[in-house]
């Protein structure tokens, strides 16, 4: 049986539990490692946690920089190893989603578009899915604002003039005779193109259909439909608060990057799985116009918001540690805002220059000509193989950074500097 960890990650992440035959049997995200651990083994009598404690010999971790990180790193584990206490998340997909479906189940003979909540993707249910959430409650109270603002409860009654709630201005109407589909369709649209984050479609829905009820001389609806224009930014600002939806940068598909991700976390023997990395390079002409350069990738995509040029201060002559050692040292000036893992072209000689100026990040050389990378981590150098996944993605990053570098250079001998 596990005995409680001393000491344990107090961050976001993922844990594992093994069994003695270093199989893992059952695998949860926490928003603190340490934390969500201890309570483990503070209720022992929980059915649940009694039968994983009772099996389980030992205990991985794997922190993230997020909680939605986490989460994606979760589902992606789940998908791969399939434990056996991880029923519930057993199809891998434990996010929840908003569903603009084609059809109105519950009636069959009319074709009338409407918005759900649904746990799971699948082909049964068409229609646009929006997500994913990170809690039921965040979609419940998307939901629900979105339902309201926009009126589209559809009830099950039947009445000449339609129920209470469409007179209050919560039912859609689907009660009444005269219950106009055109105009329910047109604002579940603008429900979605405000879910979607598309504002900017919806403003031009919105004009639109202003100018043609104002053509009609359907004043009472265009005054309606103002309304709505003067109050979309609010209306996108309360769905982006009530959310907690993950940011663009932060999208499922992200989910794709983790196992490449993991696999050169294990290539490199790395402590943390390598989420943002960045490459250090250095140009010049015989010494001439030194120049260096630093690309930064964030889930195995490059982010070119955060990529960096320097022209080199402190050298006449040609000294390339010297000059990595003082890009690396302007780069994290402030002391903050370190990469979980720093690639440097070059080898010994090279990590030993920059060693005391890269924070928590862990280091790696990578000497151009052999294509090896040297580390502390391993006593052999690793010959990289363009066939393997994650050594193609370090060659990718390592010559994306040659390349900026490179460019800058040229573009400081063409003004002669």
């Amino acid at each position: 049986m596990l005995q409680k960890p001393k000491k344990l990650p107090n961050k976001s992440g993922v844990y594992l539990f093994k069994n003695k035959d270093e199989q893992i049997i059952y695998i949860g995200k926490a928003k603190n490692i340490a934390d969500r651990i201890a309570s483990y083994f503070a209720n022992p009598d929980d059915f649940k946690v009694a039968l994983i404690l009772q099996e389980a010999t030992a205990l991985q971790t794997i922190p993230t920089n997020s909680e939605e990180e986490a989460l994606y790193l979760e589902v992606e584990l789940i998908k791969k190893y399939q434990p056996k206490f991880n029923q519930l998340l057993k199809d891998g997909n434990p996010f929840i989603y908003l569903l603009f479906a084609n059809e109105r189940s519950s009636s069959p003979s009319s074709s009338i578009p409407t918005l759900s909540i649904v746990r799971v993707k699948t082909k049964k249910k068409k229609g646009l899915y929006v997500g994913p959430f990170l809690s039921k409650k965040a979609a419940r109270a998307v939901f629900d604002y979105v339902m309201k603002t926009f009126q589209l409860k559809l009830c099950k009654k039947k009445i000449t003039h339609g129920c209470l709630e469409f007179h209050i201005g919560v039912c859609a109407g689907f009660c009444s005779p005269d219950f106009d589909l055109k105009f329910y369709k047109f604002r579940l649209k603008l429900a979605e193109h405000l879910l979607s984050k598309e504002p900017k479609l919806a403003l031009a829905d919105l004009d639109k259909e202003i100018k043609q009820a104002s053509k009609l001389l359907q004043f009472e609806k265009a005054r309606n439909l103002l309304e709505y224009k003067k109050n979309l930014e609010q209306f996108a600002f309360m769905i982006e608060k009530l959310s907690n939806m993950p940011s663009k940068q932060q999208k499922p598909d992200d989910a794709k990057n983790l196992s490449l991700l993991l696999a050169l976390q294990k290539r490199l023997s790395l402590q943390h799985v390598p989420y943002v990395i960045d490459c250090f390079d250095i140009s010049h002409m015989q010494g001439r116009a030194i120049v260096g350069s630093c690309i930064r990738y964030v889930n195995a995509q490059p982010e070119p918001k955060s990529f960096r040029r320097f022209k080199i201060k402190s050298l006449i002559d040609q000294d390339d540690c010297a000059a990595l050692a003082e890009i690396v040292q302007r780069r994290y000036k402030t002391g903050t805002n370190y990469p979980n893992l720093i690639i440097v072209d070059g080898g010994k000689g090279q990590i030993s220059a920059i060693k005391p100026f890269i924070g928590t990040a862990e280091l790696v050389g990578l000497a151009k000509k052999e294509e090896t990378i040297i580390s502390a981590n391993f006593s052999k150098f690793i010959k990289l193989d363009h066939a393997r996944a994650e050594d193609a993605l370090i060659l990718q990053i390592r010559d994306k950074t040659h390349q900026f570098a490179v460019s800058y250079h040229r573009k400081k001998m063409k003004l002669g500097n």
